[in-house]
């Protein structure tokens, strides 16, 4: 089940994201990584709804990913990782570009091969554009065609 992040699941929806967050960034410095509690992403998670942005959590027998629409950007696409590569991240992608205001957009770590197979595999390409990070992986910008 695919519903709208609320009040009522919020904490939920943050604790995923903490913890697939913290599973996918193991390149970061650590005390980085650590500082991505619960409670910081829940944090995040209110501050992205109050910009306009909608956050949708997928549950099972109990959460196990979330995702973000803000126009056609798609964003924060992470599931647990023992949960990965059952088809649940294509489920989320496949239900955040139908809520898409326009042609779908995201953005990738350079380095996340995973995530670049599913959205290839789903119709994105790259457009060229990328944001340069000093410290870490670039990102590169995927429209889908």
């Amino acid at each position: 089940m695919i519903e709208a992040v609320t009040e009522a699941n919020i904490r939920a929806a943050a604790t995923v994201h903490s913890r697939a967050w913290r599973a996918s960034h193991g390149f970061c410095a650590p005390d980085f990584v650590a500082a991505h509690t619960p409670e910081r992403q829940e944090m995040y998670l209110r501050e992205k709804l109050r910009a306009g942005s909608r956050v949708y959590l997928l549950s099972e027998e109990e959460p196990v990913g979330l995702v973000s629409v803000t126009c056609s950007l798609i964003a924060d696409l992470y599931i647990l990782p023992e949960r990965q590569n059952q088809g649940r991240g294509t489920a989320l992608l496949r239900y955040a570009v139908a809520r898409c205001e326009g042609t779908p957009t995201l953005w990738i770590l350079e380095t996340n091969h995973g995530a670049e197979r599913l959205y290839r595999r789903e119709g994105f390409k790259p457009t060229g554009k990328r944001k340069n990070h000093p410290n870490g992986p670039d990102e590169i910008e995927f429209r889908l065609e």
